[in-house]
């Protein structure tokens, strides 16, 4: 048995699992207030205090930090990498304390795992949001200099995916998935035996919008509110992600709000909600394309796929091209968890970040 520590910082929190084997034993959500985190000025500097309050948490339930054979992080912004689980390397650190490649609270999760891993644990991250298998038509814009990459929610999707394929007893690189998670932001993928072969850009404004995220915008609007002289570069940046979406019509993020508002006769809301699933429909239509109709299943995942008015729209638009099978919520923990654990096993190789 192998027991194994899972640490998934977020924006206003840390989630951390203890695992035996596959088996959740505790698990545990650290909050974090804004007046906590406003002294901060970059994520990387809440290094010390979420370590801080991840000790004195092990403490209490009385686990050793030497007790751990592995211990595994979310991954954060990195350069593009493939998909699997990757040893925690000075490199990736080094990416990670600068942010190279973006500041996420996410960034944090390499720092965290190594820092409780100490020098003879050893300490990984699974499939951060840059895994990138896209082909390389798919990476063409449109415009010269310009090309499209891969953020996703690539922990979720293909925890879930090779979930689909064990219960179906079929190896995840023989079949084609369409997996549509649906959460904060909202991320639709082709996986064409055992790779994302497309998908939209889930955080900088590709696909449909989601409860927080604008999604695809007409690029002349884009232009105009650009130079309109009411937003600074960071400002504006915030209105597509963070204030986009349904906070942008409703100042919520909360679906289940949106929901009833329609429920209760809200009409614009009952319009924006259904446009929220019909834009979903409309890309997991694309991915179809992708896959050149050969599509062995739908997946709808995150946390709007508890929605059974919603996922029922999506059913409805898209189960003429496969079945539509519904995994609701997410659990990164355990794909976290998992993704160690098939390298304690030997079941999958170890990758490295340079």
């Amino acid at each position: 048995m192998k027991k194994i520590l899972a640490i998934n910082p977020g924006s206003t929190s840390t989630k951390i699992g203890i695992f035996e084997d596959e088996t959740l034993v505790l698990e545990k959500k650290l909050e974090h207030t804004a007046e906590e985190l406003k002294g901060f000025s970059q994520v990387a500097d809440q290094f010390d205090y979420r370590l801080n309050i991840l000790k004195d948490i092990l403490a209490e339930e009385g686990c050793q930090e030497d007790s751990f054979d592995a211990v595994v992080g979310r991954g954060g912004l990195m350069k593009p990498i493939v998909s699997g689980t990757y040893a925690v390397s000075e490199s990736m650190l080094e990416d990670f304390r600068a942010a190279r490649y973006g500041e996420h609270a996410s960034n944090l999760g390499a720092m965290l795992a190594i820092a409780i891993a100490g020098e003879d644990t050893p300490a990984y991250i699974v499939d951060p949001v840059v895994v990138d298998e896209l082909d390389p038509v798919a990476r063409v814009s449109g415009m010269k200099g310009v090309e499209r990459i891969s953020i996703f929610h690539a922990l979720n999707q293909k925890a879930v995916a090779k979930r689909y394929a064990r219960e179906k007893g079929v190896p995840y690189d023989q079949i084609n998935l369409i997996v549509a998670h649906l959460g904060g932001g909202v991320s639709v993928a082709a996986h064409k035996k055992g790779r994302a072969v497309d998908v939209n850009n889930a955080l900088d404004g590709e696909g449909p919008f989601s409860p927080e995220r604008a999604g695809g915008l007409p690029v002349r609007d884009v232009i105009r509110l650009s130079y309109s002289g009411d937003f600074s570069e960071k400002e504006l940046r915030r209105q597509f992600v963070g204030k986009g979406g349904l906070v942008s019509y409703f100042g919520t993020s909360d679906a289940r709000v949106v929901q009833k508002m329609a429920d209760e006769g809200n009409k614009e809301a009952a319009l924006v909600y259904e446009a929220l699933s019909y834009q979903v429909a409309k890309e997991i239509g694309a991915c179809a394309a992708v896959l050149q109709g050969k599509v062995d299943a739908i997946l709808l995942t995150g946390g709007i796929a508890y929605d059974k008015g919603f996922v029922q729209r999506v059913k409805e638009a898209t189960d003429w091209i496969a079945d539509v099978v519904v995994y609701p919520g997410e659990d990164e923990l355990e794909a976290l968890a998992q993704g160690a654990l098939r390298c304690l096993q030997g079941e999958e190789e170890v990758r490295r970040y340079d």
